[in-house]
């Protein structure tokens, strides 16, 4: 099959041939119908994240199912799902207490005894998340697909595999906002306007996006910002008390910056909640003013995909988009073909765009 492979950090994927295993017993063989291009997998690029390489990237996905291994019986081929990083094993302690986005994952590897599910020749090709999305197949563990039974597009579907789970549920499931709070939202790339669109859902009574790109912000008010702040003159945390009259009930940080991460700390009323979703690079030191953290009881925690059950949430997703409650179709900025890939990246980084999706012609 052909994949995007990344060979060394910061230079461009190569579409090259990747040979890919029959499905193991409790496997799935996937074509690939769409995958979104993630800041995360920008990360990898980047280097702020390690990675075994060569590596295929990609992790935000949906397609239909060719194979299954002898032991599947959640779906069969011609299915279509969504994937999911989380992919989990069912039970472990986290599993079993509802808690399967933190997963122990015990079980949904290959051991390092059997053939790779990915190799070139005799070299091992790792998956990003398991999954490895920038191919035209994905071989996965079967607890890391949700059969969906809608005729939906899967360049929408992919979409809701990490962006509106990631987004949405940080809001819905992580932070549990309150109807009526204030809410800020840091960075309005894709994950940051499904922050917004789950403030919308849980009836936050103000939502202020900030971001210093002016077509971002836009983009903001068309997902249900109430205010914008334009980040770029400075200042965001004395504006955001200004709007509040002391600051917000709730903000998320979906940028990955230790300065944005301790802006959202700075921003919150006595009794808040800061919420980080961005990926901020490995080893990065957060710091916050302890009497602050103390006197006013403010709180800063971390989102892991959204703190999601990928089975029951991305169902719901799908049922909030065909009501007119979630907006997918404005996501997709541009739809790109797998050789594009650096296309997407060089987008991304220059702020163009909510989400590149690639598309394999299902």
């Amino acid at each position: 099959m052909k994949a995007a492979v990344l060979r060394e950090v910061d230079r461009s994927l190569e579409v090259e041939e990747v040979e890919i295993d029959r499905p193991g017993p409790r496997e799935v063989l996937i074509r690939t119908g769409a995958t979104g291009v993630c800041h995360s997998d920008l990360h990898f690029v980047e280097g702020k994240y390690s990675i075994p390489m060569p590596a295929v990237l990609g992790h935000e996905a949906a397609g239909t199912i060719e194979a299954v291994g002898d032991q599947v019986t959640y779906v069969k081929p011609g299915d279509r799902v969504i994937t999911c990083l989380s992919v989990f094993c069912g039970h472990c302690d986290r599993c079993l207490s509802g808690r399967p986005a933190l997963c122990r994952r015990p079980d949904v590897d290959r051991p390092s005894s059997d053939p790779p599910r990915l190799h070139q020749g005799p070299d091992r090709v790792t998956q990003m998340a398991q999954l490895g999305s920038f191919a035209e197949q994905m071989l996965v563990h079967e607890h890391a697909v949700v059969k969906v039974d809608d005729d939906m597009p899967f360049e929408q579907l992919a979409l809701i595999g990490c962006g509106v789970t990631t987004g949405v549920g940080a809001v819905l499931n992580t932070a549990k906002i309150e109807p009526g709070s204030t809410v800020a939202v840091v960075g309005c790339g894709g994950v940051g306007l499904n922050c917004i669109q789950g403030a919308v859902i849980a009836g936050a009574l103000r939502i202020i996006a900030i971001d210093s790109v002016e077509t971002k912000l836009t983009m903001a008010r068309e997902f249900g910002a109430t205010d914008v702040i334009d980040a770029s003159g400075g200042g965001v945390v004395e504006k955001v008390r200004d709007l509040t009259g002391g600051g917000v009930d709730y903000s998320f940080e979906a940028i990955g910056m230790k300065e944005t991460a301790e802006q959202c700390f700075e921003m919150l009323a006595a009794g808040a909640t800061a919420t980080i979703i961005g990926m901020i690079p490995e080893g990065t030191k957060i710091e916050i003013d302890a009497g602050t953290f103390l006197r006013r009881e403010r709180k800063i925690q971390g989102s892991s995909m959204g703190s999601n059950r990928f089975r029951i949430d991305m169902p719901r997703y799908i049922e909030f988009y065909r009501q007119g409650r979630l907006k997918l179709d404005e996501l997709v900025t541009q739809r790109l073909s797998l050789d594009q890939v650096n296309k997407a990246f060089a987008d991304m980084n220059a702020g163009v765009v909510a989400r590149s999706v690639m598309t394999f012609g299902q």
